[in-house]
């Protein structure tokens, strides 16, 4: 079980990143969270991983911090969500507002991530709220208030069109996509701008 890598980022296009570790590259799958809390390319960086074995694939997924990770494990125990959702998940809000959206039996808000309705947004509710007495809940930081990313995504032509790639890899429609990222071309990088969409989408 790979459990963590340190190594140098040598390329962030979203939602995946690729970390050389001693001239191995590893590609993880990040949330929009951990990739906005990465450093340029070329700069070193250490994070948290979670692998998952599968008849086709071994699939490795990054965090930033370990309070991510565990939420992460947690989000794919509950039945009918998988990698993919969880990263979506993570990617719309961090632990600490999920974990109060889930304390205050708040499902209309959770109905605002991509791929979670209202029956999904129930069972999470039901099925996270015993466990989050057991976490050590330290108030973990929101991204607009902690790390900011800096650069472009190496090898990104057009900033607009990889937030877009990166939302509908989350699970929003091409056009829905396209509606979050109106009037965000002048954020300072793709993650920002990525950012900012799903802020404006869980406020409407």
């Amino acid at each position: 079980m790979i459990g963590r890598l340190r190594g140098t980022l040598i390329e962030k296009q979203p939602p995946w990143l690729v970390v050389d570790v001693a001239g191995v590259g590893y590609e993880l799958e990040a949330s929009m969270t951990t990739l906005v809390a990465m450093p340029g390319t070329g700069e070193p960086v250490s994070l948290h991983t979670h692998l998952t074995i599968r008849d086709d694939a071994h699939l490795l997924y990054g965090f930033a911090r370990e309070q991510e990770r565990a939420l992460f494990r947690a989000l794919i125990k509950v039945n009918g969500i998988g990698p993919r959702l969880a990263l979506g998940i993570l990617s719309g809000m961090d632990e600490d507002a999920f974990v109060r959206c889930v304390m205050d039996d708040d499902a209309k808000a959770l109905t605002r991530l991509p791929g979670v309705g209202k029956k999904t947004a129930e069972r999470l509710i039901i099925e996270m709220r015993d466990r989050f007495p057991h976490w050590e809940h330290r108030g973990a930081l929101s991204v607009g208030a902690g790390g900011t990313a800096t650069g472009v995504p190496s090898g990104a032509k057009d900033p607009v069109v990889d937030a877009e790639a990166a939302l509908v890899s989350l699970g929003y429609k091409p056009a829905e996509a396209a509606r979050m990222l109106a009037g965000l071309e002048d954020a300072e990088s793709t993650e920002a701008m990525i950012k900012a969409a799903l802020s404006r989408r869980l406020a409407e």
